[in-house]
Formats: C-alpha cells, structure tokens, sequence
C-alpha cells in the first residue's frame, strides 16, 4: 500500500494547482487524474487578477502569460448585443467581478485569458518541478474510504473497466465494490482531496448532498472555426466575449467567445432538450444569435445542464472537496474556475499548517466556513440573480414597444446590469480563524479598498526599496511593521515563536502610499488575506496567534 500525507482524486485544473500549492510546502501528496493530457476543449477561459496571484506564487506566472494563444496586449472585455450581433444595441468594453483594469490597483498582477487546457499544461509542468508530488495520470479512482486515521483511495488503469459503478436508493449514492483484478492499487493518505468534477466519486462516497436551483434548460457548448464571423466582429471594439439577449430566451444567453484572435469560437445557447449531434440544425442556431449566414466548420458539439448547485458540506472528517465537486453553475460571468483555484489555495496552505504541526484543528473547519458562503452568494446573486434580472429586464423594455423607452433603459443597463468589478469582493470578515469585527460575515459582498482590514484581500504596495509588498511575503505568516513600536513587533515574534507559527517581519516607513492602509502593523495570512490590523499589539499576541493559526 502506497502512503502519503495527501491524495488528491482529479487532477484537471484545481487537483492539479492543489499539487502544486501542497507540493512547494514540502507535502507528500499523490494526484490521481484518469486523462493522461488536459481535454481540449476550451472551458474556463478568462482568469481574474486574484488567479494570477496565485500563479505568482506557484512560480508559474510567466509561463501561464507565455502560454496564451491571443497576441500579447489583445483587450479582455466583453459586448453585449440586443437581439442578434447585427443589432445597433450594444455595450462594449465590459468587465465582470474581480478582473481588468477596474481592480488594477488592489491585486498584485493584471488578468488573463488563454484555454483552460493551456492553463492545465503549465500546471502539470510547475507540478513535475516539485519531487514530494506523485503524479497518477492515466489512472482511475474507482472507491475512497476513510477512518479515524485518514483515508484510502482505490484505483485502476484508466479504460473501459475503470468506470466507477454505483447502485441507486431514493436519496442516496452508494458506492459499490467490485473486482477490476490485478492492476488495483489502494493508496492510503492522512487526508484526501476530492477535485474530480460534478459527478464527484469523492463526494458520493462520502454521502454528501447538493442543492440549489435547476433551471431546467439543455445548452449546448459548440467550438467552431469562421473567418467570416471573425471579420464581422470588427465592428466592435476589439473584445474576447460577445453576448447576445434575445427576449425569447428569456434571460439565458447565446454566447460566443474567442479562442484565438483569428478563426477560433466557442459558443454557449440553449437548446431543445432532446437535441443532439445528429438532429439538429447547430450552424443555423449561430446565424440565428448572428442575425446572419457564415460559413463554420465545427470541430465539437457538447451539452450541460444550466444549474446552480453546491454541496452541503466541504468536510466529512478527514476528506474535502473542491472545485466542481463543490459547487457547479452557468459559465456566466467566468467563475467557475477561478473560485476553484481560490478552493485550492485556502484548503492547500491550511492542510500543510496541520500537517506540519503549527496549523489547529480550527483550521480546517475554517475551509468550509470560509469558502462555501462565497459560492453560495456567487451562484445564488451573480448567476441565478443575474438572469432573474435579464428576464424581467427583456419583459419590461423592448424596442418595437416604446423605442424611447427601451433606449432610455438601454443606456441605463450598460452601467448597471453587468457584474461591476468592485462589488465583487469575496471576503473572510466572519471567519473564526481572523479578528474580523463583531457580527461580520464571510461574504461576496464588500468594496474593494486599499485600507487593510481583517477577513480582506491585501492590496499591493510599494516598499520603500521599490519593490512590491506581495514580493516580501513569507510562505506562512507575515507582519507587515511600518513604522511600529519594536516591542509590539517583538511579542507577536515571541508568541508566533511560542506556538510554533512560522512569521515573516517585513518593515518600513509609514509613508509614500503604506499609509493608505491606516494601519502601521498588518498581519497577513499564506493566502494573501489580512487577519489582524491595528497600529499596536493587542494586549495578548499569543491569543491573536492562536486564533489565527486555528489552535
């Protein structure tokens, strides 16, 4: 039997990054993944400036910008048409929560946009660097158990005979043994990590349910090559997204997105639920959105179910679950992937503090705490809110009513309607594990800010030797001291001491642009959140240590 501290089951974007994120901690973890390269179809586009973050700190930045497939400089933004892309209606230019030059001042790196398989490609390289990490691509998870002690996950050879089976009650999944003969492997891990998708066999296995809202609408995902659309799209501005409204579709979108910056499109539209491949006029369902003819070819034709789901619970003792095995929703908005990323990196630092002996057992209920109202709000108002206020918007306004009206509001929507950049801010405010104020909450909902508050993403600033601040953060915790009293900086070192916390002290002078934090001592976590601000020590540090570090 195979043993190591973490085994990950899933290794698409979010396995693959948890690897990482464990691996560069020195963790001994084993990352199980049945594909034995990334699929190429291009989901998960368009990456916010916090993802980006991330891969600076995966040591992957650079790569992750080489990789993508639009030239260097190529605008990310959006335009929404009324009716068909033919349509004078329209807005360009358009952002979504958390990314573009909106929020360029409170993240440490710009956003970008390449396939999700690209993305996946410069994560398996980052995570071949890293020698605590075992990688399992081609390989099948077919039953993960746990005890007490930790967990076991089961695995074959990926093929036919690797497909998991279950047997099916009125409420329940449940996991079925059988024999897949001698190629088995059972791979024993003090935690395991569910990222294998929607259809989750980690989160069968361990009885954990979903909920949410099912729209009840098929939508189809076609890739396609047109360079007639292409050269038609230069009637906007040069943009990534093209979205279209039609009052028939009752707030669901036809969708299309660039691949590249030439003949590659994807597009999302609803479609009949006994559609398929074979029986269905897809090249006429584009020129439908287009509002006229183009020659396609297409290279896949795909289907999904327009839902909002999240699970019930993150945690069942010893094993997780992130990603799509969390939560799933409409690629409305490009959530998706991110907040799996951001999954990786909360769960991943806080599994290797426990691991590593400074990490309490608070920590890790803190995942579920922290990560799952930020989900539940995103699906429940970004999503689902999003098109409950597209349908109403298309019931009230339309041109062939009262053209001034519509024309009016029309104005109007282009300022209100899309996701705002700063209003999207997901923070841990209510966390147990931060000195967030009385009453606060974890929340989507917040205003991004340079002012250092606790449960809040650090904003970036220069230091006086011209480097950025994320440059001087540690891998555990950091105190940022300008200009403090060295002896509140010298307990809170004592008390991190003490209780075994690692601490990074960064100094410098509260002035040139540190002082927009109006706090002169910050303590920042791993993930790059603040978890205590104030001008002075508390009057007991080790009891800020300890809550912070969960213990």
């Amino acid at each position: 039997m195979d043993t190591y501290d973490v085994a990950i089951v899933g290794g698409g974007p979010v396995g693959v990054a948890l690897a990482v994120e464990l691996g560069q901690r020195g963790i001994a973890c084993v990352l199980v993944e049945r594909h034995l390269t990334p699929q190429r179809i291009p989901k998960g586009q368009s990456l916010t400036n916090r993802t980006l973050e991330h891969f600076y700190f995966w040591n992957c930045v650079d790569e992750l910008r080489a990789a993508r497939v639009m030239p260097p400089g190529y605008p990310i933004g959006g335009v929404t048409v009324y009716h068909d892309l033919k349509s004078p209606y329209f807005h360009a230019g358009q952002t979504f929560g958390g990314r573009g030059a909106a929020v360029r001042d409170y993240y440490f790196q710009p956003n970008e946009r390449l396939p999700q398989y690209c993305t996946e490609a410069v994560l398996r390289e980052r995570v071949k660097q890293l020698p605590s990490v075992t990688t399992l691509f081609g390989w099948t998870a077919l039953q993960v158990d746990q005890d007490d002690s930790g967990g076991a996950v089961t695995i074959v050879p990926s093929g036919e005979s690797a497909t998991p089976f279950y047997s099916w009650s009125a409420d329940t999944e449940q996991q079925v043994s059988r024999d897949v003969g001698a190629d088995q492997r059972v791979l024993r891990a003090r935690y395991v990590v569910g990222c294998d998708g929607g259809k989750s066999l980690v989160r069968q296995s361990m009885g954990i349910d979903r909920g949410g809202r099912n729209f009840d609408e098929r939508m189809v995902l076609a890739v396609f090559r047109s360079k007639e659309l292409h050269e038609f799209l230069n009637r906007f501005p040069p943009s990534t997204t093209y979205r279209v409204m039609k009052p028939e579709l009752k707030g669901y979108w036809q969708f299309f997105g660039r691949i590249d910056v030439g003949e590659g499109f994807f597009f999302h539209a609803p479609v009949p639920r006994d559609a398929t491949p074979d029986n269905f006029d897809f090249l006429g369902l584009l020129h439908h959105a287009a509002g006229f003819e183009f020659s396609a070819e297409f290279d896949h034709i795909g289907f999904w179910d327009l839902r909002v789901m999240v699970a019930s619970q993150y945690r069942l003792g010893r094993t997780f679950i992130a990603g799509d095995a969390c939560h799933q929703h409409p690629p409305y908005g490009g959530f998706g992937l991110n907040t799996g990323l951001e999954d990786a990196v909360n769960l991943g630092w806080k599994l290797a503090a426990r691991l590593q002996g400074w990490g309490g057992p608070r920590l890790l209920d803190s995942y579920d705490a922290e990560r799952r109202p930020i989900f539940q709000e995103t699906g429940e108002v970004m999503i689902a809110g999003g098109i409950d206020q597209d349908r109403a918007w298309l019931e009230r306004y339309n041109p062939e009513k009262d053209r001034t009206e519509f024309e009016r509001a029309w104005a109007e929507y282009g300022q209100t309607r899309p996701m705002r950049p700063q209003s999207y801010e997901p923070h841990y405010a209510g966390s147990s594990v931060v000195m967030g104020p009385p009453g606060a909450v974890c929340s989507i909902h917040g205003q991004m800010s340079l002012k250092a508050e606790a449960g809040h993403h650090l904003a970036p600033r220069q230091l006086s030797s011209g480097r950025n601040v994320f440059e001087e953060l540690g891998h555990g915790f950091t105190l940022l001291a300008f200009d403090a009293d060295d002896s509140s900086v010298q307990l809170l070192e004592f008390a991190a001491g003490d209780r075994r916390v690692p601490l990074k002290v960064v100094r410098d002078s509260y002035a040139d642009g540190r002082e927009q934090y109006q706090s002169r001592m910050i303590l920042v976590r791993p993930d790059q959140y603040v978890v205590w601000a104030a001008d002075s020590v508390l009057t007991d540090p080790t009891a800020l240590i300890r809550r912070v570090s969960g213990q």
